[in-house]
């Protein structure tokens, strides 16, 4: 498959804060901070359309009522990802069903259903729960705000993100995995960064 991005596009924004007002109705009364995180969250950087959200629990226990509380809406929560990332519950939501679906049946319909969900045009979003004492929530914070300052670092991430679009992937992982030496290498100083400017 080939990623294709699109350029920057202001109404991200409000798609965020859309679905944003939508978690908080279900999930408020944990207290949760929810951030808009990824290419999408930086002005000026080109994406894939997908909005990358990530909400904030205050401890384990919050952690796991998460999917319970999204289970039967528009969110489809990836359980298989927990065993390599037990600090995170993934969810993908879809822009429309496939026809004649309920989202509750989707989860027992077996490969062919997960496999249309592989298609990232079938995405408007991926959530990511993570506690906001991990450290995978202040790389997190910290990576997204480093590139909405260092704009010559936005541009280098930039340039990559186009090379790599030229490239066929299996998939999204496969894709990510190519960005991942350029996000590590800048994660480390933007973590620096960041606990020294907040």
């Amino acid at each position: 498959m080939k990623i294709t991005f699109e350029k920057y596009n202001p109404s991200w924004k409000k798609q965020f804060e859309s679905i944003k007002n939508e978690l908080m109705e279900d999930i408020g009364f944990l207290n949760p901070q929810i951030e808009h995180i990824g290419s999408t969250s930086v002005e000026g950087l080109s994406a894939k359309p997908i909005i990358d959200i990530m909400i904030g629990v205050q401890s384990e226990e919050d952690l796991n009522k998460i999917p319970s509380l999204l289970k039967g809406k528009t969110y489809v929560y990836y359980e298989k990802y927990n065993e390599d990332m037990s600090y995170r519950r993934f969810f993908i939501k879809l822009k429309d069903l496939p026809q004649n679906l309920d989202l509750p049946e989707i989860i027992h319909q077996g490969d062919e259903i997960h496999e249309k969900m592989h298609d990232h045009k079938l995405r408007i979003a991926h959530i990511h729960s993570i506690p906001v004492s991990s450290e995978h929530w202040l790389r997190h914070i910290a990576f997204r705000d480093y590139l909405r300052t260092h704009p010559e670092v936005r541009d280098e991430y930039q340039k990559l993100k186009e090379h790599l679009s030229l490239q066929e992937w299996y998939d999204g992982n496969d894709y990510n995995e190519g960005k991942d030496p350029f996000i590590k290498k800048e994660e480390q100083k933007a973590v620096q960064w960041y606990l020294n400017h907040h």
